[in-house]
């Protein structure tokens, strides 16, 4: 896990930088889709269970901007890989999308059937997003990670470009209370470990997520209260780069040869590797 402790920094950027790759693709990347960025078999590098990684989105994780799809793929990670193990947990992680929709929703009542069912529910992540515009296929500019805990009543919001997000993060946790029916406080952390580019902002999100859901939430018993609080620690950004993208390439292998166990005597196929129950009577 590349989080360890800080040697104080912190960042002087404001906003990060538009992508020239990549961009905040609302829906899954079906408004991209809409706005003539076609996805061919060429394009798909990876289908992960319900996450499909272009091409593209690897590159942002080399060295940019990450896109909503490199953050929904980690989040797929942890799901199918992580908390897979801890079938006592009741952990949610939205995928951007969704918590865009949500952000952009003036009653989130309507978005229930939409949502998963969140009566069980002890604690919600929601990587946040400061695009405002629905009609703007790349839009926004900075990630941060909204951790709402459900049996506390409070929504902790972390931000590697302190206080940027913290208008996003107050929404996104009104909106959550508007649809739980029942009152958040927010707290916007101001100990949060502070990226050092204007780049990094969604490796943070996807580390400070791993890092709060396997050594905190899951670590913790039943009544013991734990602090959220990120202070004393530091987020290695490359070296979370590199992490992510060698599971990216040992699920390809992996499905390469799922694929070439399967397709033995025939054309090869133009699709991606792929990962997920289709493949697990291989």
């Amino acid at each position: 896990m590349p989080l360890h402790k800080a040697c104080p920094s912190r960042s002087s950027f404001s906003k990060d930088r538009h992508s020239p790759h990549g961009g905040f693709h609302p829906f899954g990347g079906k408004l991209s889709r809409h706005f003539g960025e076609s996805l061919s078999p060429d394009d798909a590098y990876l289908s992960y269970h319900d996450i499909r990684l272009t091409r593209e989105d690897v590159t942002t994780i080399k060295n940019d901007w990450l896109t909503d799809n490199a953050i929904a793929f980690w989040e797929e990670y942890l799901e199918r890989e992580k908390l897979i193990s801890y079938p006592k947990a009741h952990i949610v992680l939205l995928r951007p999308s969704m918590s865009f929709l949500l952000m952009k929703t003036q009653d989130p009542l309507t978005l229930k059937t939409a949502l998963p069912d969140f009566a069980q529910t002890t604690h919600i992540f929601l990587p946040i997003n400061d695009c405002y515009r629905v009609d703007v296929a790349e839009g926004g500019s900075h990630w941060s990670l909204l951790l709402v805990s459900i049996i506390d009543g409070v929504s902790f919001h972390y931000d590697s470009l302190y206080p940027n997000n913290m208008h996003e993060g107050q929404l996104a946790s009104h909106r959550f209370s508007q649809l739980l029916g029942r009152p958040l406080r927010f707290i916007n952390l101001d100990d949060c470990p502070q990226q050092e580019n204007g780049m990094d902002c969604g490796v943070y999100v996807c580390l400070i997520m791993q890092y709060l859901l396997m050594n905190k939430l899951l670590r913790a018993h039943s009544g013991d209260k734990i602090s959220m609080s990120m202070r004393g620690k530091e987020v290695d950004a490359s070296g979370g780069r590199r992490a992510i993208l060698r599971i990216i390439e040992d699920r390809r292998v992996e499905g390469e040869r799922r694929r070439s166990r399967r397709s033995r005597g025939k054309s090869k196929s133009r699709s991606p590797p792929r990962i997920g129950m289709e493949n697990e009577d291989v």
